[in-house]
């Protein structure tokens, strides 16, 4: 869908505004809006009123705020609550985070909430008379508006925008009805942007699924259809090709070594260019990706020479999202098993280590680490626990024929959702840009609202 220009254009006298329309005006946010940062925290005190808190993440991952939500308990004084409490059109935004991108992200109230306040590390926008809350908040999902805070956060740890900076924001203001205009006809244009990015996603979550079963199929019940079947003796398990077996992961031949204690390797080790230090998050998909900030020197490495991983060798989680696990290649040879992981070491050929990485990566057996899990704060698995593990063992041969299947058939998969977060990725661009374009009067739309609304 394309859109026409308006027809006459005059200098905003801001550069990366560049023209508007000629009926426009450009006013910094204090003229056309109130602001106020909030000081209400995260506690309930006594004495003070019982409130719900709109906090940081309700803001950041709504695009409004509703009746109904689950919110947050805290209190707040008399003051705050007259100061703070959510009013229809208001505009709330992030003043702060540990990253410049996630600040001056917007939400939108459409409608009075009586007992819900703004919370601490927000500001509150309420626009004035004859400007759209709507249209504030579609400016500040705008590029324009985002590179402009961009500059404009400051901090060391945290990065922050100040009152004066927020009221100081130069904005583009078409007349009254025109704002209107504009943010009903950029609310139906983004919701059938973000009806498609929703089926994308669950395309996404079907291929996941997909693949998971492709595995969980190979690795319990074979590549042959017609094979027969026998009890595996173990519930969660069910039936399995009669010529395979079932047995304790003590019986092979292995080792079992755990990460490195805390006590061992500390935060201030890490250096930039080391050598990769592995821990749960760095495996997906059964492959490992390191991360740039998390490695070591090389006298770490020599200090804990247990811990230094060997190709074939299988590194899995112990702690958290117990059967997160990966197959050690020849490239991550020599890397160090972070302290929340544990390396598993067969010392027989009748297990292959990629097959065995397979069968750990199963949902199942992710419910089985968890049964044995102890620690209430965070789950975790001890060596015992895991060598009591029932594995099935089939042929050999027939172990090499499962793993080069199933690396086809993943391999096909993860192509697809790599060209689905792709489509993803291009209709939040095209969103972004829609509102852009219509916030700043690059493009008119009010032809089109008005045919929305008709």
């Amino acid at each position: 869908m394309s859109f026409p220009k308006y027809a006459g254009y005059k200098n905003s006298g801001i550069e990366w505004l560049d023209e508007i329309p000629e009926h426009w005006d450009v006013k910094e946010l204090k003229y056309a809006c109130s602001n106020f940062p909030s000081n209400v925290d995260k506690k309930t005190i006594e004495g003070q009123q019982v409130v719900s808190l709109c906090n940081y993440t309700d803001v950041y991952y709504n695009e409004q705020i509703t009746t109904g939500m689950q919110l947050m308990k805290a209190s707040a004084t008399d003051e705050q609550i007259e100061k703070f409490t959510l009013r229809a059109g208001d505009v709330i935004i992030t003043k702060d985070s540990e990253s410049a991108d996630d600040i001056a992200v917007s939400t939108y109230i459409p409608a009075d909430l009586p007992g819900v306040v703004c919370g601490y590390h927000l500001a509150m926008i309420r626009p004035k008379e004859g400007v759209s809350g709507l249209f504030i908040k579609r400016l500040f999902d705008s590029v324009y508006i985002q590179s402009k805070v961009a500059t404009l956060a400051n901090g060391l740890t945290r990065m922050g925008l100040s009152h004066a900076s927020i009221s100081g924001l130069e904005l583009p203001i078409p007349p009254a009805e025109e704002q209107t205009a504009i943010a009903n006809f950029l609310d139906a244009e983004t919701a059938k942007i973000d009806a498609l990015v929703s089926e994308q996603q669950r395309l996404i979550e079907l291929l996941k699924e997909k693949r998971q079963a492709v595995i969980s199929h190979a690795v319990t019940k074979g590549l042959n259809p017609d094979a027969h079947l026998k009890d595996s003796g173990i519930e969660w398990l069910g039936k399995v090709p009669e010529d395979w077996s079932v047995k304790l992961l003590r019986r092979f031949s292995c080792k079992v070594q755990t990460g490195p204690f805390g006590s061992q390797l500390h935060a201030d080790e890490y250096v930039p260019n080391g050598t990769p230090v592995i821990n749960p998050t760095h495996m997906v998909n059964g492959k490992i990706v390191p991360s740039d900030d998390i490695r070591v020197t090389d006298e770490v490495l020599e200090r804990l020479p247990h811990q230094r991983l060997e190709a074939g060798d299988v590194i899995f989680s112990r702690r958290g999202e117990l059967g997160r696990c990966a197959l050690v290649t020849e490239r991550e040879a020599g890397w160090l098993c972070g302290t929340g992981s544990m390396i598993l070491r067969l010392h027989k050929s009748e297990y292959i280590g990629g097959y065995l990485s397979l069968f750990l990566s199963l949902d199942i057996l992710r419910q089985y680490f968890e049964s044995f899990s102890i620690g209430s704060v965070m789950n975790s698995l001890s060596s015992e626990t895991l060598l009591s593990m029932p594995l099935i063992v089939p042929p050999i041969n027939e172990q090499q024929r499962i793993v080069d299947y199933v690396a086809e058939k993943v391999e096909f998969i993860e192509s697809l959702v790599e060209e689905t977060v792709g489509t993803i990725e291009l209709l939040q661009e095209r969103r972004t840009a829609l509102i852009s374009a219509a916030v700043t009067g690059k493009i008119d739309v009010r032809e089109y609202a008005a045919q929305e609304t008709a």
